[in-house]
């Protein structure tokens, strides 16, 4: 889709699981190191925080070998199971070391806000409120424990302890860290959900660059060819009509005459289709009231003969919402689009015709359908010239459909899979009121 829905696929969360398992390992070690450098000078027994943190720096390691090899055998949602458990890990090594380094006098705590920076970056919005929730809870009883004298943060004297502080500044604190784990972890999932829509968005624009580049190398050498076989094609065809009205009737020659100019005109029908592909005629754009001509559009088309008892059309318009096109050109677009989606479907079934604000300055017209659906290959080569998977056709109405949109300056993508139906989507821009 144009300006899709956000989803992370299987792929790019192993992706980012992978990078997280990276960026720990690269962490830990000056994170550690810090640490041991801020309290090697406090009167605590040495040696042992030394021994303390080797073994945190042997556990990190050793998870980060469990979580790669974990890698390796799961699938699917299991990707989802393994990046909550590493970071519900996390935030009890966080917990850790804020007992270890001070307890209430910790300045670690900032580490809850990285673990949900990332968390959001794997599992977004949810997953993120999740991690801070976690957080705050650990952080609370932590402090709480310390406060009432259950828990002392290891190696610090008697008075250097929460307990010796006033509870409403114990209070004040931990409530600031819990307000501060959500607002990180809201702030920080819109940020992610925004760099994937943007990146998604790029992904798409690359990939319509890259179909009207190929359209048009394509459509100039096309253009040309087209134009020097129709010419000799019309000459044919006016000698053998000259031919069939001079000679005398002769059913045999009669009947192959008649062969003749029908493939001709067949002929000729194609290439002014391909010429529609290679040159799109320019049209007359005018304002068009986007739902008004979609009305009329899907009016026609509800009373087709051949599609009013196949299908069921749903419409979701926008009232109010202009661009600039020429009628004609739309409702070619929009029927073959339409065109498509019946022919999609085996019996009966649903058609979709939805429009939605996708930019300040975009449109976006959706033709959704609940047929047989398209495997990736296919999607691929849709818009090609010449390609079809239907058994009647030449492959030209969706690269004339394409080289339309492109020519008024939008934009179409595809959205599709086996069994779960097709969503063509388009793209224009709006006319400001």
């Amino acid at each position: 889709m144009i300006f899709p829905k956000i989803e992370k696929s299987v792929k790019d969360l192993r992706d980012r699981i992978k990078w997280l398992i990276l960026l720990r390992l690269i962490v830990s070690f000056p994170l550690l190191i810090a640490i041991v450098f801020f309290q090697i000078n406090q009167s605590i027994a040495t040696k042992l925080k030394f021994a303390i943190f080797l073994w945190g720096i042997t556990g990190l390691f050793l998870l980060s070998f469990l979580y790669a090899l974990s890698l390796v055998y799961i699938k699917g949602n299991g990707h989802v199971t393994l990046a909550y458990a590493q970071i519900i890990i996390d935030t009890f090594i966080v917990s850790l070391i804020i007992y270890i380094t001070g307890g209430f006098f910790s300045f670690f705590q900032f580490l809850y806000f990285v673990i949900i920076i990332y968390s959001s970056m794997l599992l977004l919005k949810k997953g993120s409120l999740v991690m801070a929730s976690l957080c705050s809870v650990q952080y609370g009883i932590l402090i709480d424990l310390e406060y009432y004298g259950f828990l002392n943060p290891f190696g610090f004297e008697p008075g250097s302890l929460a307990a010796e502080y006033v509870w409403s500044l114990v209070f004040y604190k931990i409530l600031f860290t819990m307000i501060s784990c959500f607002a990180v972890a809201i702030l920080s999932s819109l940020l992610a959900i925004e760099i994937i829509k943007a990146r998604k968005e790029l992904n798409a624009m690359e990939a319509n660059v890259q179909r009207v580049e190929k359209m048009a190398a394509v459509g100039e050498m096309a253009a040309g060819l087209a134009h020097e076989i129709k010419n000799p094609l019309a000459s044919l065809s006016g000698a053998i009509q000259l031919l069939r009205e001079e000679s005398s009737y002769h059913p045999d020659s009669d009947k192959l005459m008649k062969i003749a100019l029908r493939e001709a005109g067949r002929l000729s029908s194609l290439l002014n289709d391909f010429l529609m592909f290679a040159r799109p005629k320019a049209g007359n754009p005018m304002p068009l009231k986007v739902d008004k001509a979609l009305e009329e559009i899907l009016d026609l088309f509800s009373n087709d003969p051949g599609c009013k008892d196949k299908a069921t059309l749903k419409r979701d318009l926008v009232p109010g919402i202009w661009i600039a096109m020429d009628p004609g050109h739309l409702h070619q677009v929009i029927w073959n689009l339409l065109m498509n989606a019946v022919q999609a479907i085996s019996q009966t079934g649903e058609i979709g015709v939805k429009m939605d604000y996708a930019a300040s300055n975009y449109i976006n017209i959706e033709i959704s359908d609940n047929g047989c659906g398209m495997t990736p290959e296919t999607i691929k080569s849709i818009f090609d010239p010449f390609y079809t998977t239907k058994k009647k056709g030449v492959g030209l109405g969706l690269s004339i459909v394409h080289r339309i949109v492109e020519s008024y300056g939008g934009r179409i993508d595809v959205t599709s899979a086996p069994g779960e139906g097709t969503t063509f989507t388009l793209g224009f821009t709006r006319l400001r009121a």
